[in-house]
Order: C-alpha cells, then sequence, then structure tokens
C-alpha cells in the first residue's frame, strides 16, 4: 500500500565530490556516464548553469550545510571545523519533526571520529571527516553514533548506498531527512590516483576529453578513464536508491537533490585538482526531483551551491531563516515574477586567496598577492587575474584581462565584484587594474558590456 503524502515531503541529497558539470549526458559528454541522473533532471528540474560559491571541499560543505558563505562561518579553509553555536539543515530539519541522517565523508570536523558536538546535529549518523584519509576505495572505514568503528562491505561507492538504503527503508513511515556524501569521484590522496570499480577505468580510458583537459593536458590522460569510472558507479548507485523510493512507493513524497561540492581541473590551472575560479573548479552538475519539482524543466538561472539550503527547507515547508544568504528556488520553480541575480560570486582560498564573478557572457577573477589562502580569509588588496569570454570561449583558453579591447567589460566586472563582496559581508576591498596592451582585431561593441 501507497503511503500517503503527507505535508512533510521526505528530503535527501545525494552529494558527490569534485564531479565535473560536463561528466553528465545532460552536459553532452558522450560516454552514457549517467543515464539515471539524465533520466531524473528530464523528468524533474535541471540547474543547468548550477556552481560551487568555494572550490574546496570543507569550504563548500559549509556553505551548503549552513547557507552562508565560508567566510561567514569562518571555514574558508579545510582545517577550520564547523563552529558549534552555527545552525544547519539538520537543526532545521531535526525542529520541524524529521529524522535526520548523515551519511558518507564530512569535512567540518578536526579530528576522527567525529564527537557528537561536531556533528552539525545529525540524529543518526555513519560518517567520516576526511573520507579520503581514513578509508580506500575497497576498504570504506566510518564511524557510527558510538564513535564505533564500522567497515563497510563492498566497493566504497555501494557500501554507502547500501548504509542509505538501510536508512531509507527503517524511515519509510517517518518524515526524514538524508545527507548522502561520496567521496567519489574524487582522488585518493594516498596514491594521487582516481581509483575506480575493478574493470571500469579500462572502459572508459582514452576515451573522451573535453576541450580544456585536450589542450592543457595535466593529469587527465593519466586520471580521466578512473574518474569517469567513478561517476559511472555513482550514478548507478544513485538508480539504486531511485529504486528504493519507488519500491517502498515513497518516492511522489520524496524530494531528491544531486550536486557535488565542485569540480576538477586535474592540475591544468594550479598544482591541484580545484581551487580556482575557472568553470573546470567551479561548475559542477545539479538537480532536484520529488514534491515541487517535477517537470520543473530546465532553468538556465545561475545557481550557487549556497542557494540550496534555503530551497530545500523552502521545498519542505520550513521557514527560511533570514541570515542564510543563499535564495530559494522555488519561486522560479512556481514561475513567480521575481528579480534572479545575474551574476554569481565565489571565494577561493586554498592554494590562492581569490574572489571571481560569473555572468552569463563573462568571468572575471582576481587575486592576493603575497597572501596565504590557507591562513586569512580575505584580503583588502586584490589584483586583476583574468577575464574569459564565454561566449566565445567557454571552456577558459584565451585569458583577455591584459587586453584593451576588454577594459570596460572588466572595470564593470570589478565594479560587480566589489559589490558582491560587501553583499557577502566581506570589507571593502581595492582592486588594482591589469597592465593592458593592443588587442588586434579584438572589439566589445557596448551593448556587450552589461551582458
Amino acid at each position: 500500500m501507497e503511503r500517503q503524502p503527507s505535508n512533510q515531503p521526505n528530503v535527501i541529497v545525494f552529494f558527490t565530490d569534485q564531479q565535473r558539470w560536463d561528466t553528465t549526458g545532460i552536459h553532452g559528454n558522450p560516454l552514457g556516464l549517467t543515464p539515471n541522473l539524465d533520466r531524473f533532471a528530464q523528468s524533474g528540474t535541471h540547474l543547468e548553469n548550477a556552481f560551487t560559491c568555494q572550490p574546496l571541499c570543507g569550504p563548500a560543505r559549509s556553505a551548503l550545510q549552513t547557507g552562508l558563505y565560508p567566510t561567514e562561518t569562518g571555514c574558508y579553509r579545510n582545517k577550520n571545523p564547523l563552529p558549534p553555536d552555527v545552525r544547519t539543515m539538520a537543526h532545521y530539519f531535526n525542529d520541524a519533526g524529521y529524522k535526520t541522517g548523515y551519511i558518507g565523508k564530512w569535512h567540518l570536523a578536526d579530528e576522527n571520529p567525529v564527537p557528537a558536538s561536531k556533528r552539525g546535529g545529525y540524529q543518526y549518523w555513519l560518517g567520516a571527516n576526511a573520507l579520503e584519509l581514513s578509508s580506500e576505495p575497497y576498504n570504506a572505514i566510518l564511524w557510527d553514533n558510538e564513535n564505533q568503528r564500522v567497515k563497510l562491505p563492498g566497493y566504497r561507492v555501494d557500501a554507502l548506498t547500501d548504509a542509505a538504503v538501510r536508512f531509507v527503508n527503517e524511515h519509510q513511515d517517518d518524515p526524514f531527512f538524508l545527507f548522502l556524501s561520496f567521496l567519489e569521484p574524487h582522488h585518493q590522496n594516498r596514491v594521487d590516483d582516481y581509483v575506480a570499480p575493478d574493470g571500469y577505468r579500462e572502459r572508459f580510458q582514452s576515451r573522451y576529453v573535453p576541450p580544456d583537459l585536450a589542450a592543457l593536458g595535466g593529469t587527465a590522460h593519466q586520471h580521466l578513464g578512473g574518474y569517469y569510472g567513478m561517476v559511472k558507479r555513482l550514478d548507478e548507485n544513485f538508480g539504486r536508491l531511485l529504486d528504493v523510493l519507488k519500491s517502498l512507493n515513497i518516492h511522489k513524497n520524496t524530494i531528491v537533490l544531486f550536486t557535488s561540492d565542485h569540480a576538477c581541473h586535474f592540475k591544468t590551472r594550479n598544482a591541484l585538482y580545484k581551487q580556482s575560479g575557472h568553470e573546470s573548479s567551479i561548475r559542477v552538475p545539479m538537480a532536484l526531483g520529488g514534491p515541487g519539482f517535477e517537470r520543473g524543466g530546465r532553468l538556465p538561472e545561475l545557481i550557487s551551491l549556497i542557494d540550496l539550503p534555503p530551497t530545500l527547507l523552502d521545498a519542505a515547508g520550513i521557514q527560511v531563516p533570514e541570515h542564510m544568504q543563499g535564495r530559494s528556488l522555488m519561486p522560479l520553480l512556481r514561475r513567480e515574477q521575481i528579480k534572479w541575480p545575474d551574476d554569481l560570486y565565489v571565494q577561493i582560498s586554498g592554494v590562492q586567496l581569490g574572489r571571481a564573478i560569473r555572468t552569463q557572457r563573462w568571468k572575471y577573477a582576481v587575486s592576493a598577492p603575497g597572501q596565504d589562502g590557507t591562513e586569512v580569509p580575505g584580503s583588502d588588496r586584490y589584483i586583476e587575474e583574468f577575464l574569459y569570454d564565454l561566449e566565445s570561449d567557454p571552456y577558459e583558453l584565451t585569458n583577455l584581462i591584459e587586453f584593451e579591447s576588454h577594459r570596460a567589460v572588466a572595470e564593470r566586472m570589478r565594479k560587480r565584484l566589489l559589490t558582491r563582496m560587501v553583499e557577502a559581508g566581506e570589507d571593502e576591498a581595492e582592486i588594482v587594474p591589469a597592465v593592458t596592451k593592443g588587442s588586434g582585431q579584438r572589439r566589445v561593441l557596448s551593448e556587450e558590456v552589461e551582458i
């Protein structure tokens, strides 16, 4: 018998790590890696232009849990734990009578196992702080509510999904909020390799290389086969989880979000895999399904990870806290006449301290010279780093920041960025313009500057 829908839909977050947007069929990948996600996005709501607000694991996760920029929570780098007085989505779902559960990688504490006081309010816990440091692809090690060590059988993606299936089955008669957080397709740090299930790397090695990686190299030719194999296994398990919801007859009353914390540039933009303002660092797959999101179509607006907490709370009928810095997508889905921001703001820390802003046409980024992005959250002085025309150069291969022809665009984007920084709670800063040079045949029409 089908469970009668209540006014409290279940909510599941299927959260991958370091997954590029163009690994998916809905974004043109030709390898058939994500048939389950593709079908899900096409029948629900596909957020076509989705981005992280901080391309680094811990900071991105802090934003998704709290709806606040990392500089607001203090989690601007990986080693900074979430402050105990900061409320997460779990706290709001707990208050609304939900059973809340967290399975997988946390990365918002500073120790393993993670004590109850540092788990962000989740009632059920089967997690590890930095899963890449405590487990292996075929040796999934986590800790339970009592901080007892648990070894899960199977490949790590399968093992975590098995645990999620058990949670859903046990709580099918309750309203529940489940956050399922994978490490894959993130690299395994110890070996600096993308370890796919046995036999999967070989299926995808040397098959398709995105244009930026084909041009810039990095570690793509070494790692793409394993990376794609991990994406394939994630999608298979996403399909498994959707099947479970259908078999329990709760699929029509369960909101499901699929997204990732950041993307991966395979050491083409710096010495690591992310921590830059490029699309290959910040653009992620994102889709929503279930109550409120059925047949929502493809949204072209620029959506940030920070918009998801207010969206999930709003969709579940829970009042969105006024202090959250993101915006709920629900008015867009209801086709209300609202003004959605026409630019997107990104904070960058780690190997550099930087800031970036993106419109539908332009990408502009700055960095703070001499500042350690792991030691300070922000700066009062930045210099221009790059400007890209995403219409003619979507894979960001030609930096226009020094071209005289694009100085008006850079000046407009600089003003936009400074405004966004202050809106995010940062102090006012100075951005030093780049030294310009001749532009050859390049020209920018006056009406293109504002796009």
